[in-house]
């Protein structure tokens, strides 16, 4: 039996997921394992027409029910143009800027199922014949993929089967330290995405009966903004976004404790169940920070724009370098799979 929670297992499971390429619009390897992964213990799963993934663990209440969200789709690109050079022009997935990518390992995922590797790179990188190597501008015309292949024009490339509207994946390079972190592309929201597995893991486990029917999606449009937007019940009273906490000047998240967040660009969570959840940490000795993000969004924001009657809330662990080359530590996964715990364990807030 598992001991809970068992961070060393969580941040395994984090390697796992982000070591799988899951750019939004290409999550279908990255959604079976995490299926495969709840039929493993027989919790049962459908999926939207979106091609996202839904897990529920029947409650004593089936006539009040909650929902809790991760997404598993990841920031990446797609082919814009086949250029005569013999390299490939980006159009980028997701909301993050073509510097934090200079130099990134990547894949190009083809129609056929083949997979080339290559490097994102300034069309002007090399010092020795570019005068403006430094300061020109990261952007779509001036970066573009190497491709690792012999080719040297547009006609070459595409006999490798690289046509326009190919997915690329960018490595994640991840890594974990002796002293607790975890840094990788893709915590934002992997890192979420296996800390409610954990959290179902212990559920079954422990063969706790939920209070409350509860739902687990595990959404893949989130990066693009319509994941979480959909397929709420229609008995669902709170919905819990379970997302990173995003760090920064004049932020209070850090990457030791679960960040709750109490407004977004979609404006305020629901006062109500932000306070039980701050209560919840509070008397469970679970480390918190309360927080605002600026320029962020969610799918419980998505949920409230899509018009569901419901009561949202976010929270997750401090992620530093969101959309970049990201990190956290292992205290932050530990305090925020308490806090869920405790949270699916109690009571619906009359609000």
């Amino acid at each position: 039996m598992t001991t809970y929670p068992n961070v060393n297992e969580t941040k395994e499971l984090i390697q796992q997921l982000v070591s799988i390429p899951s750019p939004s619009g290409s999550t279908e390897k990255v959604i079976k394992f995490v299926e495969g992964a709840l039929k493993d213990l027989k919790v049962k799963t459908r999926r939207n027409r979106k091609g996202g993934l839904i897990a529920t663990l029947p409650g004593e209440n089936n006539s009040e029910q909650r929902m809790l969200t991760a997404h598993v789709d990841t920031l990446g690109a797609m082919v814009k143009e086949v250029k005569d050079n013999g390299r490939l022009r980006l159009d980028l997935i997701g909301g993050f800027g073509f510097n934090s990518i200079e130099g990134e390992y990547c894949e190009i995922h083809t129609s056929s199922g083949k997979v080339y590797t290559g490097t994102i790179l300034m069309h002007q990188t090399s010092v020795h014949v570019y005068k403006d190597a430094g300061e020109a501008k990261r952007d779509k015309k001036n970066m573009e993929v190497r491709i690792d292949a012999k080719v040297e024009k547009a006609e070459e490339i595409r006999e490798l089967g690289i046509e326009v509207g190919d997915f690329v994946s960018f490595d994640p390079r991840v890594q974990q330290t002796d002293n607790g972190f975890i840094k990788s592309r893709h915590l934002d929201d992997k890192a979420s995405v296996a800390i409610l597995l954990q959290l179902i893991k212990r559920v079954k486990e422990e063969n706790i009966t939920l209070p409350y029917t509860t739902h687990f999606l595990i959404s893949n449009n989130e990066e693009i903004g319509y994941g979480g937007n959909s397929n709420i019940t229609p008995e669902t009273v709170e919905y819990l976004a379970v997302d990173m906490g995003a760090m920064g000047d004049g932020q209070s998240t850090d990457e030791y404790t679960v960040s709750i967040c109490a407004k977004d660009s979609s404006g305020p969570y629901h006062y109500g169940l932000r306070k039980h959840l701050v209560e919840l940490a509070e008397s469970n000795n679970i480390g918190y920070k309360l927080d605002i993000y600026p320029f962020y969004g969610s799918d419980a924001s998505a949920a409230i724009r899509a018009g569901h009657d419901i009561v949202h809330g976010l929270i997750g662990p401090g992620i530093d370098s969101s959309h970049a080359f990201e990190r956290t530590h292992e205290t932050s996964l530990d305090y925020t799979e308490q806090l869920l715990y405790h949270y699916v364990l109690s009571d619906i807030v009359v609000y």
